[in-house]
């Protein structure tokens, strides 16, 4: 019995900070300016639990994140959000704010191909536009995604689905994500996508992707385009 040829990619689901955006660190930061404003001690246990928790579920919807730190409290939850969205927006000013090294070559390098991209994020609409207007980036991919807009952000499948719905992508076998986080594979491996890469360039190492169940594993989002292109 003969086995179907797969499908050829159509589109590619690519994450902003730390996969296709390098941001200096400035999640972090932000970060540690939400932990002080929702009240948690500047040094401690509590402190270190909430930037080691942050580390582990980079990737992630933000207010997720903060519903988490604060035991489900979302009147300090949202008051985080506020603040880091707040920071990071400041911080992208004075930040060393740029693309990956060949992000911008590989996003062109598939669309050229014909496989339609769509950059996801964890971090609100507007933080993301701000992350666009600074790079440069309007019109870089075929869309843009915020878990605003879908509902749920990762480690849910909501992201790529969307993107699958709203390009009109017939299979999700035709489907390739990458992320620089666990969740990122999760959420790409919920969706159904066949590729469901990692990347070095950012918050978790190859460790951490592979036991997230990462189809491969790459240096960065260059070395993608090997596996999506024939």
């Amino acid at each position: 019995m003969s086995t179907a040829t797969p499908p050829a990619i159509a589109l590619a689901v690519l994450d902003m900070a730390g996969t296709t955006v390098e941001d200096g660190g400035l999640v972090l930061a932000a970060f540690d300016v939400a932990a002080t404003a929702i009240g948690i001690p500047a040094d401690g246990p509590e402190r270190d639990h909430a930037w080691q928790y942050v580390i582990e579920t980079m990737g992630q919807s933000k207010i997720t994140v903060f519903r988490a730190l604060t035991g489900d409290d979302e009147e300090r939850a949202q008051l985080g959000n506020r603040a880091f969205e707040a920071a990071y927006d400041d911080l992208i000013g004075t930040g060393d704010i740029r693309p990956i090294e060949g992000a911008e070559k590989a996003i062109a390098t598939l669309r050229e191909a014909g496989v339609k991209v769509a950059l996801t994020t964890g971090f609100s609409r507007a933080t993301q536009h701000r992350l666009l207007d600074v790079l440069g980036w309007a019109d870089v991919a075929d869309l843009t995604l915020s878990p605003e807009e879908v509902g749920r952000g990762r480690p849910y499948p909501d992201l790529v689905l969307r993107a699958v719905i709203d390009l009109e992508i017939d299979d999700v076998g035709a489907v390739a994500v990458l992320g620089d986080t666990s969740s990122d594979i999760v959420s790409g491996l919920r969706a159904g996508a066949r590729i469901v890469a990692g990347t070095l360039t950012g918050a978790h190492d190859r460790q951490q992707l592979d036991d997230a169940g990462a189809t491969h594993v790459v240096d960065s989002v260059s070395d993608f385009t090997h596996l999506v292109l024939p």
